[in-house]
């Protein structure tokens, strides 16, 4: 990203961070909408690199056997619960299925972040007013 109001972020596995906490890495879990169907699991988390907090689930969902499937960017903004096992958003499947195409090429853009946002009626992290989400309670 080249604007200076939108920080630039980078997929935790590419990078020296690691998250704090064992169970806030939510890398390989199950991700479940609001009805309890399940989308896919978290591949991987985007950082903002200078607040050092998540701003989006990288989640591979559909295909079978690693062939096929898509991804998508969920803001930190949809999770509602996390366990052991599960993430889960405030979204339906049908939902995450229509956004945004995941593209490694404009994953960098801030127009791109914009629209990802804007898909799931949630405020950019970078915009006035934002407040960062309180780790979601177990059950």
């Amino acid at each position: 990203m080249t604007t200076d109001d939108t920080p630039i972020l980078t997929k935790i596995s590419d990078s020296q961070q690691s998250v704090s906490s064992p169970e806030e890495d939510v890398r390989g879990r199950r991700v479940t909408d609001a009805v309890g169907d399940d989308i896919g699991r978290v591949e991987d988390l985007l950082i903002d690199t200078s607040e050092r907090k998540v701003r989006f689930l990288l989640v591979a969902h559909g295909g079978f056997l690693g062939f096929g499937e898509t991804k998508s960017f969920i803001p930190v903004d949809a999770v509602v619960r996390i366990t052991d096992e599960q993430v889960f958003i405030d979204q339906h499947a049908e939902h995450v299925a229509g956004a945004p195409a995941y593209d490694p090429e404009l994953a960098d853009l801030p127009d791109y972040y914009e629209s990802v946002y804007g898909y799931y009626g949630v405020p950019p992290f970078w915009g006035p007013g934002y407040l960062y989400p309180a780790f979601p309670g177990r059950p």
